[in-house]
């Protein structure tokens, strides 16, 4: 390896070393809370939806559909779709940091972990799988998130690193909308406002 290539290649390691670190450290941070937390029983606010249960399935809904918007324009805006191709400086898409999920649980405000002694009962009676499928992936899904935000901070990443970053971020957000609002919405006897 030559000199002038070996710090590139030493800048592009750290970055992604950081991205990472920052991804892991979110998602452990998250978790921990969830998990030492004591919930109050009562959502701090419900942004005008008759249940935390609602808020929760609809936001999720409203962010994944979202990010499948900035997907869309992001693959048109970088001319992998047919049309006219619309490039601009800077890796963003329209849609920015608008998919945002407010989503930790379907079961739990705050979340609490699932299983372990003392867990606090779930709106549907038990420690579902909804449940605890869900608050295995949400702090996934903010640690990814938050690696993707700083990533398109960080100068001389890899060029595959935003593309990987935000699949993960949006795999991971449609594995919550599928374990927390699917969840909801496919429920006997819940209301869905």
């Amino acid at each position: 390896m030559s000199t002038t290539t070996q710090p590139v290649a030493t800048r592009k390691q750290a970055g992604m070393a950081v991205l990472f670190l920052v991804g892991a450290a979110m998602a452990l941070s998250i978790r921990l809370y969830a998990r030492l937390h004591t919930p109050s029983g009562r959502p701090v606010s419900t942004l005008g939806f008759s249940g935390i249960l609602q808020m929760k399935a609809w936001l999720t809904t409203a962010a994944t559909s979202l990010l499948i918007v900035q997907l869309l324009t992001a693959l048109w805006m970088w001319g992998h779709v047919p049309g006219p191709v619309r490039r601009h400086h800077g890796p963003r898409s329209c849609t920015g940091g608008a998919a945002r999920s407010p989503s930790s649980s379907p079961c739990r405000w705050p979340s609490a972990v699932p299983g372990r002694s003392g867990s606090r009962p779930t709106a549907c009676g038990s420690s579902c799988m909804a449940c605890a499928a869900a608050s295995f992936v949400a702090p996934m899904f903010y640690g990814a998130y938050a690696a993707k935000m700083l990533g398109l901070r960080l100068k001389g990443l890899p060029r595959w690193a935003l593309p990987v970053l935000g699949g993960s971020v949006l795999t991971l957000l449609i594995a919550l909308w599928m374990t927390a609002a699917l969840w909801f919405f496919t429920r006997q006897g819940i209301p869905l406002t």
